[in-house]
């Protein structure tokens, strides 16, 4: 009896103490919100007041103590976050995650951005340095905080056994570069044109990846002959993705004349990965000379996205040609050198030394040009191919981008932009801005509105044929950059008679602009869909806005139904899935099964009709691209493009109709596996799920159910509310990952209707209630309220926390 109650006792027992520690480990590693905290390096006590969700309110004394409060919060809530973005910056990342991380590690020791970070640290203005100094400050005095007392660690740490380490003023401009690369994906379409090439020529590469506007090429195919591009696809896929069609964003803005309070309403909702946490965190900062509140980026201390007292802002992105590939050629008496223009030059060498968890350090030689960082060493296989001995001459892959410059300023001007208090300051806060070029749209409280799209884009020479769209000959002077378009000649626009500004994406330059600035700006679905929805109305506010970001009508998919309309498909069950989109507006609406439908069978179509002259590997690199996505409206309704559909790997001649046909039979087969007989019960929410992506467990089955954040969306690629599928994952085809990172409207009438959300929580802690409590508000596209009034905030408090001045 004693031992079966023993045994009882233990089935019982471990279970509940199980429970108990979990539950400790809740309540106890959760950081201190409320009461005082004695913390080194303020000047005076700073008042933080939390709402019930999480959102932060820093009230300080001092703009110094208030970005060092930002710091402290930052490390608070998202530590594990601040981990990764430290070492994303530094290449550090198969330190604590092995062998798997090794390629993005020497991708990122070879352009150098921490190395970058350090040299912009060093000439930084005394303003813009004790700003980053306070907020490193900050981020230190929590991770103080967490190595005296271990157990407040976020599992992340615990469960891969890593100890935070201390953040610098570098880590900071890293970081804020590495959002640049998110943007900045020129240099992916340019090695993927190089790949192609192998086996397609200029023109069909031409018409498989659009350029928009139109812009001719020199025939770089033949320019490359002889050259081995098949390690490109490994190149490529060693490389942090950038560039991501669906990685964009939406903003507008209108002025009185438009709305029902007479004053301006402006809207943002950037486009860019889902990630728990996600990328953004709220928080208010009010102090002397300083009243914002908006979006932070985890590893900054300013508002990003926002509004102040005065004026409010929101991001686009450009997509600026801002990155050029050259391939270099080898000097054949000295391989230690390259042919420049001027005769060969050195190259100029490194060494860096990369940790690997569980195995011994790897040593990486970096080698760089006159233009810049050798890529094409990150890949041994790209290397060899590139230098094989039995080609008559050797080259190397250099790569430019604007980024890499020491005297990048975009910190600075982040800065100030929360502090401007009109047009005139918001454009000298604009300046300073470097990279990624944005369109930014502008409201103020005294009724004006602007647009300005600021960055640094290279000057490429009239001579030059191929203007960044494939890589270079590095010895060839014509395709030297030219110096950087003038500030003052960059797009812009103040008070326009239409009284609205939109952009998407779209190309915002006029016919007669004067400078090139990209040739792969996104087609105007959204934008039209956007003006479209404006025009519906004479006066809006923010309810009419908050529509307008959740609209699921997706011009691309009306622009297909015309052709999937003309299928004469065979199968029963083909015929009722056609039937289903015989009436259907193109409504992309998370509870109906017609969207899963004609994403599938577009999809599907897709790739029978490209894959067989693109090739597996290449073809899911070409599907990233946002160049291509009318390559298979033409293919479907123009002669010249025709040739397309048929499949060169059989000795048969097939026709798009073939492919249309067998696209739709193949899509109803898959979803009927996928989701059962009954279309009935097909819905596009389920199967478009969003997932926010958790770095690294998503990559571990048991704990990607635990950290990761899914909620039902609708939505596609080209909607307002998007929503980026990833078609060539064989598990999740239809998932959404790539959406609106966050939804933000700021009412210039009443502060108080000002509103935002974003897809997670305030928190990176997977058991705090504000990890994922915004998730569901975000998938209905449903809002949380932007508070700046102290006594309203004070009224509502849902915790307090007063940090105190303590010694070093």
């Amino acid at each position: 009896m004693k031992v079966l109650r023993w045994i009882g006792w233990t089935i019982v027992g471990i279970p509940l103490l199980i429970v108990i520690a979990l539950a400790a480990y809740r309540f106890e590693g959760m950081p201190q919100t409320d009461g005082e905290l004695v913390v080194p390096g303020l000047v005076t006590s700073v008042r933080v007041v939390r709402e019930a969700n999480g959102v932060a309110h820093v009230f300080a004394q001092s703009q110094r103590d208030a970005f060092y409060a930002m710091g402290l919060l930052h490390a608070q809530d998202r530590l594990w976050q601040l981990e990764m973005n430290r070492r994303v910056v530094a290449g550090r990342l198969a330190e604590v995650l092995g062998p798997a991380a090794l390629d993005t590690d020497r991708f990122l020791r070879t352009i150098g951005v921490r190395r970058n970070a350090e040299r912009i640290a060093a000439g930084l203005d005394d303003e813009t340095r004790a700003s980053l100094q306070a907020y490193a400050d900050g981020v230190n005095a929590g991770v103080d905080i967490v190595r005296r007392q271990p157990w407040k660690l976020s599992p992340e740490f615990l469960i891969l056994g890593v100890r935070p380490e201390r953040w610098s003023i570098a880590d900071s401009i890293g970081w804020s570069t590495m959002m640049a690369w998110d943007l900045s994906g020129n240099h992916a379409t340019e090695l993927l044109r190089f790949a192609l090439s192998q086996t397609l020529s200029t023109a069909q590469i031409a018409q498989l990846i659009e350029t928009y506007p139109t812009q001719e090429t020199g025939d770089y195919a033949a320019l490359y002959a002889g050259l081995d591009r098949a390690p490109v696809a490994a190149l490529l896929e060693s490389i942090p993705p950038a560039g991501i069609e669906g990685i964009g964003s939406n903003n507008w803005v209108v002025d009185g004349k438009r709305t029902t309070s007479g004053k301006p309403l402006l809207a943002n909702d950037p486009h860019l990965g889902l990630n728990s946490p996600a990328l953004w965190y709220f928080a208010h900062l009010s102090a002397p000379g300083l009243e914002v509140i908006g979006a932070t980026l985890p590893g900054l201390p300013n508002v990003v996205l926002g509004r102040n007292a005065r004026i409010a802002w929101g991001f686009t992105n450009t997509a600026p040609d801002t990155q050029d590939l050259f391939l270099e050629r080898i000097d054949p008496a000295d391989g230690s050198r390259y042919e420049t223009p001027q005769g060969s030059a050195p190259f100029v060498v490194r060494t860096e030394r990369i940790r690997v968890k569980g195995e011994a350090d790897v040593e990486l030689t970096v080698r760089e040009t006159r233009h810049g960082p050798v890529i094409s060493d990150v890949h041994g296989d790209m290397r060899r191919a590139l230098e094989a001995r039995n080609t008559q001459r050797k080259y190397v892959l250099a790569f430019q981008w604007t980024a890499l410059s020491a005297d990048d300023r975009t910190i600075r001007s982040g800065l100030r932009m929360n502090r401007a208090a009109n047009w005139e300051e918001f454009l000298a806060a604009a300046k300073d801005f470097s990279a990624p070029q944005q369109n930014i749209v502008y409201a103020d409280v005294e009724g004006n509105i602007g647009f300005i799209a600021p960055g640094r884009v290279p000057v490429r020479k009239p001579e030059n044929d191929l203007m960044g769209l494939a890589p270079a000959p590095g010895w060839d002077a014509r395709y030297d950059w030219s110096g950087f378009v003038p500030f003052e000649e960059l797009p812009r626009v103040y008070q326009p008679g239409s009284g609205a500004i939109v952009t998407a994406n779209q190309n915002i330059l006029p016919p007669d602009y004067p400078h090139f600035i990209s040739a792969e700006f996104t087609l105007p679905y959204r934008y039209d869909r956007i003006v479209e929805r404006l025009a519906e109305k004479d006066r809006h506010d923010a309810e009419s806005f908050a529509a307008i970001q959740a609209d699921v009508t997706s011009r691309a998919v009306i622009e297909m139904l015309p052709i999937l309309r003309k299928a004469t498909p065979t199968s029963a069950r083909a015929r009722a899935a056609l039937a289903r989109l015989e009436q259907w507006a193109g409504v992309m609406s998370p509870d109906a099964a017609e969207p899963l439908i004609a994403v599938g069978w577009i999809d599907r179509l897709r790739r029978l009709v490209f894959e067989d002259e693109v090739g597996e590997k290449l073809f899911p690199l070409v599907e990233r691209q946002r160049g291509r996505t009318r390559a298979l409206l033409r293919a479907m309704t123009e002669e010249s493009h025709a040739k397309w559909c048929d499949n060169v790997r059989t000795p048969t001649v097939e026709t798009c109709a073939q492919m249309l046909d067998r696209a739709l039979e193949d899509t109803v087969d898959d979803l009927t596996a996928r989701y059962g007989e009954d279309m009935n019960a097909w819905n596009w929410g389920a199967a478009h799920v969003s997932v926010s992506d958790h770095r690294p467990f998503s990559r571990q089955a048991l704990l990607a159910k635990i950290f990761e954040i899914r909620t039902p969306t609708g939505g596609d690629t080209h909607t307002i509310n998007v929503g980026r599928n990833n078609p060539w994952d064989p598990n999740e085809p239809f998932a959404n990952r790539w959406a609106a990172s966050l939804r933000a409207i700021y009412d210039m009438g009443d502060a108080s209707k000002s509103r935002f959300i974003h897809s997670t929580g305030q928190s990176g802690h997977v058991l705090s209630p504000h990890y994922r409590d915004m998730a569901q508000k975000w998938s209905r596209v449903e809002y949380l309220p932007m508070r700046m009034d102290r006594a309203a905030i004070e009224k509502d408090a849902y915790a307090t926390l007063t940090l105190k001045p303590g010694a070093r």
